[in-house]
């Protein structure tokens, strides 16, 4: 008589999860919400050629800012003028395109204090030599070329419009020096890109697990597993594995698509590849402990859908996704930067575009680390089994 095969729980897990595999292939709306709208909004927005509105301008520690040219530049809604960078920072940005423009405005005839606001001016006929009394020094980059044409006629209007005020002396009252560095060129694809993994990633990890649990519990499932040797870690991790593998499938598809079709950056080649991989494992698992909560306290699966998009749409629309937060005034800057999926996006453009590793992410892995602390708290005390 042949004894009876030892029961393993490791091998329940795969059994389930390849189960939970093959029924999510088989969903349209799983396709269509990781797969199909991702690669349309890809494709549409690379094609377009959009481009977040708001120009980054870096101002350098030893800027003037009482004179006119940066007062009128303060109150332009197209620029975001970014004053807590070292210089070194803000000369790698450039590089990189992170940042499209330093500005470093030189007061030619005056001393100021730039801590207390006020500035003492000589006349303009003390000035000597034909010199103009403010020199506006711009850094462009090759990296950001667009946006550097938008900041070059906003900021010759600026001038044009100042040195016409001071057309009764000689000189005019600010002259212009520019100078272009070479950097690596920022395609709208390799900022919307990552963000589509994200709404890919979400949208797997809310929406299915909400819907999986519900469903299994309301029809039973799971109360039968209970009359077997299965464990209940073996249900979590199984289906767990199967959407991990298959949010796997479609990002190396979407990074595929992107970096073959319309040049996405990709730094480090498989690399970083690799690297993004891991920062969907991380974001997927966070972004399906919301799905428990949702399962556990929604009554029927209509429930779902409000529920989930509770959660879901402030984070599509806030997070990055679509538009670059600095876009955002500062009061929803402040939101954004509470939301998971704006820690997630930057690391995964940060991996893809700069090149960094996962150590020099840790920031964005810390805060990810701390909500996945507080979702899966409040997922223990809300997930109901029966």
């Amino acid at each position: 008589m042949n004894q009876m095969k030892k029961y393993s729980n490791a091998r329940a897990t795969l059994a389930i999860a390849v189960a939970s595999f093959r029924s999510i292939i088989r969903s349209p709306s799983a396709v269509v919400f990781s797969l199909a709208f991702p690669l349309i909004f890809i494709i549409v927005f690379a094609n377009i050629g959009g481009s977040p509105v708001t120009v980054d301008v870096g101002v350098a520690k030893s800027c003037d800012t009482i004179n006119p040219v940066y007062q009128i530049l303060k109150k332009t809604g197209v620029v975001h003028l970014i004053k807590n960078q070292s210089a070194s920072e803000m000369a790698s940005n450039l590089s990189k395109g992170t940042i499209d423009v330093i500005l470093d405005i030189k007061n030619n005839r005056g001393l100021n204090n730039h801590e207390k606001g006020w500035t003492i001016y000589p006349p303009l006929s003390a000035l000597g030599g034909g010199k103009s009394p403010f020199t506006v020094n711009i850094q462009y980059t090759k990296a950001s070329q667009q946006k550097d044409g938008i900041f070059r006629s906003l900021l010759n209007g600026i001038l044009f419009q100042i040195n016409s005020m001071g057309s009764t002396v000689e000189q005019p009252v600010a002259e212009l020096k520019e100078a272009t560095v070479q950097g690596r060129e920022y395609k709208y694809i390799d900022f919307i890109l990552p963000g589509m993994l994200g709404f890919s990633l979400l949208s797997s990890g809310v929406f299915g697990t909400a819907f999986v649990f519900l469903s299994l519990r309301l029809t039973l499932v799971i109360k039968r597993f209970f009359a077997t040797p299965v464990k209940r870690y073996s249900i979590v991790v199984g289906e767990a594995l199967a959407r991990l593998v298959f949010s796997w499938i479609g990002a190396l598809f979407i990074i595929t698509v992107g970096h073959y079709f319309f040049g996405f950056t990709l730094v480090h080649g498989l690399i970083t590849v690799v690297n993004m991989l891991i920062l969907s494992a991380i974001g997927l698992i966070i972004f399906m402990g919301f799905g428990f909560i949702i399962s556990g306290i929604a009554k029927n699966e209509s429930s779902v859908p409000p529920l989930s998009n509770i959660i879901t749409l402030p984070q599509f629309l806030l997070s990055g996704t679509f538009f670059a937060t600095t876009a955002f005034p500062s009061w929803l800057q402040g939101l954004a930067n509470i939301l998971p999926l704006t820690y997630l996006n930057k690391a995964m453009r940060d991996v893809a575009f700069e090149g960094a590793g996962m150590g020099d992410v840790t920031h964005e892995l810390l805060i990810l680390g701390i909500w996945f602390i507080i979702v899966y708290a409040v997922a223990v005390k809300t997930f109901k089994w029966e």
